[in-house]
């Protein structure tokens, strides 16, 4: 008896990776790639007590452990034990990740995964593997992109390392950042990307903000650093986002009876102008100091760099008004409110 159940599971699973081939190996490949970051990342302790380690970046560590700290006693933040060690990436990426989109809509093509749900994005530790995926979408016709990742959760499952490239980032980046990977580990809701996305980027900008004002002061050099960055960003997503709605009422005004060739000058043009006209916005302090704020590119983005705000910024509204009329500004209640109200993975 005992063996035809054992002959059974296995002739399941066999089905399984045939029925599934890709997506078996594809998760092989990604639960590998992260337990071997994972399993190489060190006790923080270590490179605290390391001579060779510059005493610059033991400092971001300890800032690190700050941020954790603030981010868990005076947000709401999950306690855990992420970012107690530190992954050396030895100056190279370690993440990638593909989007894309239809030629001539905003709606980001969506990967489908057990357990976890959809997603807009799909990660990738080799680099070939991401330009594979890739090119396989362009043949498709889709618009497409590939971006370096400078930090991502494992969603409370696994102890996410600090990364070294994290520590190129000044104070305000670097709270940001971490703040925003913790919010992923309080909260996310399958599904969801656009709201868990959302949702990160506003716990971590105001989150960076206040953690700044309560270690520095509000006339400190990192605080001011920080309000102009944020400052610049908002007022470039919100160019950014008016393009993604001109962007979308041009494509759903598009007929069949308009060709191919007049749908992609009529695109060229209008994303043309709208990042040229960038270029008539007023920017606060230096804006090398803004995360986001880019020169105009060349070639062109397509339509991956304006879901890419829409899936990380769009909501930013919705938030901020809940926040501050709903719970007057107290994140903590905040959290506790969404924690309670929404199931998490």
């Amino acid at each position: 008896m005992i063996k035809k159940i054992i002959y059974t599971i296995l002739i399941i699973l066999a089905l399984l990776v045939i029925w599934q081939y890709e997506l078996v190996w594809y998760g092989i490949g990604q639960g590998y790639g992260q337990l071997r970051i994972i399993y190489n990342a060190r006790p923080l302790q270590e490179y605290m007590a390391d001579p060779a380690f510059p005493d610059s970046l033991k400092r971001k560590l300890t800032l690190i452990q700050e941020i954790r700290k603030y981010a868990i006693d005076s947000l709401g933040i999950n306690d855990s034990d992420n970012y107690t060690t530190v992954y050396d990436q030895k100056g190279k990426p370690v993440l990638w990740v593909v989007t894309a989109c239809e030629p001539y809509s905003l709606e980001p093509v969506e990967w489908k995964f057990p357990l976890l749900g959809a997603f807009t994005y799909k990660g990738f530790f080799e680099y070939g593997k991401a330009q594979k995926q890739e090119a396989e979408l362009k043949k498709e016709g889709l618009d497409t992109e590939i971006d370096e990742v400078a930090g991502w959760s494992t969603l409370g499952w696994f102890k996410d390392p600090i990364l070294t490239s994290m520590l190129e980032r000044n104070e305000g980046q670097l709270a940001n950042l971490i703040i925003h990977e913790l919010t992923h580990a309080t909260l996310y809701i399958k599904n969801n990307v656009e709201y868990n996305e959302n949702l990160a980027s506003f716990v971590g900008d105001h989150g960076a903000q206040q953690f700044l004002m309560y270690k520095y002061g509000i006339d400190s050099r990192e605080y001011r650093r920080y309000e102009n960055g944020k400052y610049n960003r908002e007022k470039y997503t919100a160019h950014i986002l008016r393009g993604a709605d001109l962007l979308d009422s041009l494509y759903k005004n598009f007929t069949s009876t308009v060709t191919r060739a007049t749908k992609d000058t009529l695109k060229y043009h209008l994303i043309r102008k709208i990042m040229d006209t960038a270029d008539t916005l007023t920017y606060a302090g230096v804006r090398s100091d803004t995360n986001r704020v880019v020169e105009k590119e060349e070639p062109l983005p397509n339509n991956t760099y304006f879901a890419d705000f829409i899936r990380y910024r769009a909501r930013q509204n919705q938030f901020e008004q809940e926040f501050r009329t709903k719970f007057k500004s107290d994140f903590k209640k905040y959290l506790a409110y969404l924690k309670q109200t929404y199931r998490s993975l």
